[in-house]
């Protein structure tokens, strides 16, 4: 989705964030970072657009009203766009925005930066971006060196590690009434309501309604759908629910556009579970505002993201595991009166 080979990294400002709950305050720098050399700059782009490489979902910075404008990521950032001379200002200000939503306990205090690229690609276009990125988490190096014949040992702490990002946004320079296009990476959500800062409250984001959105809601509602609805109106085995995943999971991988109509028509069959699909979705798509169209382009992404959550295995007490990939009717489900015990028949032709 993004790739940085022809990234530049024109300029960077760092800031020090500390958690308003614990009574701790932020820290502004007086002016942009000062590289010394050619490889820090280089080091910095690795250690903040790396991890966006397998980013696939696209966001825009939205408000609750309504108004983009009201949105104050939004608002510094236009700033830096339109006025370059402007951005270390709009980094302070950045900071402190930062700052007055760090309120929840479990929040770490950490560095703040904010940096300027150009050239960087999204869906095909190559752009200018400014990215926003916090480390909260350091580590401890040992580093050993050539000393009077032989080798010393030394150690660095509170150091940070370039291949691990704890978080960080792009906010890319098009669409700028929608929003904006907007990457983002969080790995160190600490329990719901801390984890919501960054999102939520800091960038204040909402999901692009893409071909991927589109793909990965629907594919998510099914399931959710066949694992947790289906039973309350349906006798269904887990080798029955195994297989309408498996056969919604085919339909995904094998075409290239989602048809509501043809999809309930192949995958589920039973017209009341059709029905029962149906307002279930209807109920998702008002819950949360996020309309899922009858007809759409099947993204190959998204698909596979779901692919990694989507349970083909039918797991037996303790003693085995079977993997369901192919025709249900080649497993049969029984009891066994001798032992009391439930039982599953396999037929197979030959065994590799």
């Amino acid at each position: 989705m993004v790739s940085y080979f022809e990234a530049s990294l024109d300029t960077a400002c760092v800031h020090h964030i500390g958690n308003q709950s614990q009574n701790e305050f932020y820290a502004l720098s007086a002016e942009a970072l000062a590289f010394k050399d050619e490889l820090i700059p280089q080091l910095l782009k690795q250690y903040f657009l790396k991890p966006f490489e397998k980013a696939t979902e696209v966001y825009h910075l939205m408000h609750s009203s309504g108004d983009i404008a009201l949105n104050e990521v939004h608002h510094f950032v236009t700033q830096a766009f339109e006025d370059k001379s402007k951005f270390h200002e709009v980094s302070e200000q950045i900071a402190k925005h930062l700052y007055n939503v760090s309120n929840h306990p479990n929040i770490k205090p950490g560095e703040l930066y904010v940096a300027y690229f150009s050239q960087v690609q999204i869906e095909g276009n190559l752009l200018d971006a400014i990215g926003i990125f916090k480390s909260e988490n350091k580590e401890t190096y040992l580093k050993v060196y050539p000393d009077k014949g032989g080798f010393g040992i030394d150690y660095e702490e509170n150091a940070i590690n370039i291949n691990k990002l704890d978080k960080g946004v792009l906010i890319f320079n098009i669409e700028k009434e929608n929003g904006y296009k907007v990457v983002v990476v969080d790995h160190t959500s600490r329990g719901q309501e801390a984890a919501a800062y960054w999102k939520d409250e800091f960038l204040q984001l909402k999901i692009r309604n893409d071909s991927f959105n589109q793909t990965n809601n629907a594919l998510g509602i099914y399931k959710n759908f066949v694992t947790q609805k289906l039973d309350d109106e349906f006798e269904l085995s887990k080798a029955d629910k195994i297989d309408l995943l498996n056969k919604s999971m085919k339909y995904f991988k094998e075409k290239d556009t989602f048809d509501m109509d043809e999809f309930t028509g192949e995958v589920i069959g039973n017209p009341q579970a059709i029905e029962s699909f149906r307002n279930y979705k209807s109920q998702y798509e008002q819950e949360f505002e996020s309309p899922i169209a009858d007809v759409f382009e099947i993204s190959s992404n998204a698909v596979k993201k779901q692919q990694r959550v989507y349970k083909s295995v039918l797991k037996l007490d303790r003693n085995f595991h079977i993997y369901i990939h192919g025709d249900k009717e080649l497993i049969e489900k029984g009891f066994d009166e001798g032992k009391s015990m439930n039982y599953y028949k396999v037929y197979f032709k030959e065994e590799a």
